[in-house]
C-alpha cells in the first residue's frame, strides 16, 4: 500500500477544468492508521487560486441563476446517478477515503454511495421553490419571492466531508448559487476527486474546488469581495474567526460548530440488544468523530447498571485497527492532535478519580502503538466539571452519568455551551415529546441518536455555540436565498 503507484495527486477545479495550484505546489496526506504511509498529495492552493475560483463562480452566476429550478434539478439528478454509476470508481474512491481518513471501509463506502441521495432530495424541492406568495391590495398588490445570493463559499471539515458536503452543496446549487468548495486539508483526496466528477457535469464556473491550508487561503475565501454567502462546518474557535472575517463585508454566514450531545434514558426505556447497539453507534460510529454523536449519556439511577453492562458488552465486541482490514470495526482518529485531546480527557478523568474502562480487541499491537488509535472508552459517574463532560470529545469516549428525576435530567442536559442534538430514550410518546421540547438543541432523536437516526428532510443545526442557521431540508435551501418583495398599486399586478 505504500508504493508510489498507489499514491494519488489531486488538482484544483476552476472554471470547468482541473488545474494544478499556482507554482505547482502540493502537500502530502498520510494514513492515520499507518502515519509513515503517504496516501497522496493534494494541490496547495494560493490566494491567487482562490481569487480565480471566486471570479469564475461570479462570472457563471447570472446564467446559472437564470435557469429554472427544474433545469437545475435535472442536473442534480444526473450528478446523483453518475456518482455511483461506475462500481470500480466507487470502490477506488472509498478505499482512498479510508486510507486518508482512517474510518473503516464500510463507513467510507456508505458515505460515498449515499451522497447522491441528498442531491435527489434537493432536486425534489424544485416545484416548491418556484412557487411564490401573492398578497392582494389594498393598499398594494405584493409578490413575495426569493432569489439566489451569488457566489457561496462552502467550507467542509475532515470528519464526514462527503455527508456534510451533501448538506450544503446541492442546496446551494438548486437555490441558484454558484459555489467554491474548500475541503479540509486533512481529508482532501477522495472528496476532491468526487467534487471533480460533479463539476464536470455542470457549466464551467458553477462548481469550483480549492484545496490547501486554511491558514493560508481561508480568509481570502471567506473575506472575498465577491462571496455572497459563507457556509462553514468546523470548530467553535474557527467558526468565530469565520464570522468576524465575513462581518467585514456583512457577508451572511451559516455556521455548524459541533456539539456535546446529551442522551436521556428514562426508567421505562426498552434496553434490549438493539437499543444498546443504537447507543453504541450513536456514540462511537466513525471513532466518535461526528458532530451529532452521543457525547453525554444521562441514565435514570434505576437503569444505570443495566446501561453500563449493555454498553460495555457492545464496546467489548469491537476490533480496533486499520480500517481497510475486513474484521476492523473501529479505525484510528484522523490526526495526532485529536488523539491527544481525547487521551488528555481520559487521563484527566482518571486523575480525578472517575472510573474509566477501555474495551475492544487489538489484533496488531505494533500498529496500534504507531497509529492514532484509541480503544472505545466509557467513563462512569464523572464529576460534571471534567472536560469529558463539559467539552466535545470528538473521539471514542462516552461519560455515563446517573440522575434521579426528569427535571434533573433536563437541567443536566441543558447545562452546556452547546446545543446541537439530543436524544430521549423511553416508550412513553407523550413524555418523549414533552422532554424533547424542553431540550436546548436543534435536533432531538427518540430512541436513537446520530447519523443512523437522522432524517435529512429536517433542517439541521444548533443553538448556543453549536452555530447559526441550518443545513439540510427545504430550510437548508432557503439559507442560500434572500427574500425579494415586489409591490404595485392595488389591482395592478393581479390585472383587476
Amino acid at each position: 500500500m505504500t508504493s508510489a503507484e498507489q499514491q494519488v495527486t489531486t488538482e484544483l477545479f476552476i472554471n470547468g477544468e482541473a488545474r494544478p495550484a499556482e507554482n505547482g505546489r502540493t502537500y502530502a496526506i498520510h494514513n492515520p492508521a499507518r502515519p509513515e504511509e503517504c496516501v497522496g498529495h493534494a494541490a496547495r492552493g494560493s490566494v491567487a487560486d482562490v481569487d480565480a475560483a471566486v471570479r469564475s463562480a461570479h462570472a457563471a452566476f447570472p446564467a446559472w441563476a437564470g435557469r429554472s429550478y427544474e433545469e437545475r434539478a435535472a442536473l442534480l439528478r444526473q450528478i446523483a446517478e453518475v456518482l455511483v454509476a461506475d462500481e470500480d470508481d466507487v470502490a477506488f474512491r472509498s478505499s482512498l477515503f479510508c486510507r486518508e481518513h482512517g474510518k473503516i471501509l464500510k463507513e467510507t463506502r456508505l458515505e460515498m454511495t449515499r451522497l447522491g441521495d441528498r442531491f435527489l432530495l434537493s432536486a425534489s424541492y424544485a416545484d416548491r421553490l418556484q412557487a411564490h406568495e401573492t398578497l392582494s391590495g389594498p393598499p398594494f398588490d405584493t409578490i413575495i419571492t426569493r432569489q439566489p445570493r451569488g457566489v457561496a463559499a462552502l467550507i467542509v471539515p475532515w470528519n464526514w466531508p462527503l455527508s456534510i458536503l451533501g448538506a450544503k452543496l446541492p442546496q446551494a446549487l438548486i437555490a441558484g448559487n454558484t459555489v467554491v468548495v474548500k475541503p479540509s486539508q486533512n481529508s482532501a483526496l477522495a472528496p476532491t476527486l468526487t467534487l471533480h466528477k460533479m463539476a464536470r457535469l455542470l457549466p464551467p464556473g458553477v462548481l469550483n474546488v480549492v484545496t490547501g491550508s486554511s491558514g493560508e487561503i481561508g480568509d481570502a475565501l471567506v473575506g472575498h469581495e465577491l462571496v455572497r454567502r459563507v457556509n462553514f462546518t468546523g470548530s467553535i474557535e474557527v467558526g468565530k474567526h469565520v464570522m468576524r472575517t465575513a462581518a467585514e463585508r456583512l457577508t451572511p454566514v451559516t455556521l455548524e460548530l459541533g456539539g456535546n450531545d446529551a442522551g436521556i434514558v428514562l426508567p421505562d426505556a426498552t434496553l434490549d440488544a438493539g437499543a444498546f447497539m443504537r447507543m453504541y453507534f450513536g456514540a462511537f460510529m466513525s471513532t466518535g468523530q461526528i458532530c451529532m454523536a452521543l457525547k453525554r449519556l444521562y441514565v435514570h439511577r434505576s437503569r444505570y447498571d443495566e446501561v453500563v453492562d449493555g454498553l460495555s458488552a457492545a464496546c467489548a465486541r469491537q476490533v480496533v485497527g486499520d480500517g481497510m482490514l475486513p474484521d476492523t470495526t473501529m479505525g484510528p482518529l484522523n490526526n495526532r492532535k485529536q488523539l491527544g485531546i481525547v487521551q488528555g480527557m481520559i487521563a484527566e478523568a482518571r486523575g480525578a478519580g472517575a472510573e474509566v474502562k477501555e474495551f475492544g480487541a487489538v489484533p496488531d499491537a505494533e500498529l496500534y502503538a504507531s497509529g492514532y488509535f484509541q480503544k472505545p472508552a466509557l467513563v462512569f459517574r464523572p464529576e460534571p466539571g471534567l472536560s469529558v463532560v463539559r467539552d466535545e470529545q470528538f473521539g471514542p469516549v462516552l461519560p455515563i452519568i446517573p440522575f434521579d428525576d426528569e427535571a434533573e435530567a433536563v437541567r443536566l442536559a441543558n447545562d452546556s455551551d452547546f446545543g446541537l442534538c439530543s436524544s430521549v430514550w423511553t416508550e412513553d410518546r407523550e413524555k418523549a415529546l414533552a422532554i424533547a421540547r424542553q431540550l436546548e438543541a436543534g435536533y432531538t432523536y427518540i430512541n436513537g441518536h446520530g447519523p443512523t437516526a437522522q432524517d435529512s428532510r429536517g433542517p439541521f443545526g444548533g443553538f448556543k455555540q453549536s452555530g447559526i442557521g441550518r443545513n439540510l431540508g427545504y430550510e437548508g435551501v432557503l439559507e442560500f436565498q434572500g427574500y425579494h418583495s415586489i409591490s404595485a398599486p392595488a389591482g395592478w399586478l393581479n390585472g383587476a
